[in-house]
């Protein structure tokens, strides 16, 4: 056994490789093959985006947001919401920003299942969702 290894959880090791993992090793192995992954667009991030992140990082004061993500960001997401489906969220405390859904999801099902709950994981899906 490795040394680092006496410190990993048993249950990672039950976690099988992803065959869409291997499939962009595959990929990524073949000089004239663009992998159009998940979340690798084709494309350099546009130059307001870069420099609005640059402002961001160089010009604001940084530090921890609130758990449930800035009330800016949160305040847009509730005016977009109801632009595009008419719907009213409040944003104080009826939206939360996650890092992703897999961190949205983990939040979700770590809330509202109790040991031994089952949990049904419909596929194909992202391979990080079943374990």
């Amino acid at each position: 056994m490795k040394d680092f290894q006496r410190f990993i959880a048993a249950r990672i090791g039950q976690v099988p490789v992803s065959g869409l993992h291997r499939f962009f090793g595959i990929a990524a192995s073949m000089p004239d093959v663009i992998s159009l992954g998940v979340g690798e667009p084709d494309f350099a991030t546009p130059a307001p985006i870069a420099e609005a992140a640059f402002n961001a990082i160089y010009k604001k004061p940084i530090g921890y947001t609130a758990n449930s993500g800035l009330m800016e960001l949160r305040e847009a997401i509730a005016q977009h919401l109801e632009k595009l489906y008419t719907v009213l969220y409040d944003p104080k405390d009826e939206i939360l920003v996650t890092v992703g859904v897999s961190e949205a999801l983990k939040c979700v099902f770590s809330a509202i299942c109790n040991d031994g709950d089952e949990i049904i994981v419909p596929q194909p899906c992202f391979v990080a969702y079943e374990p």
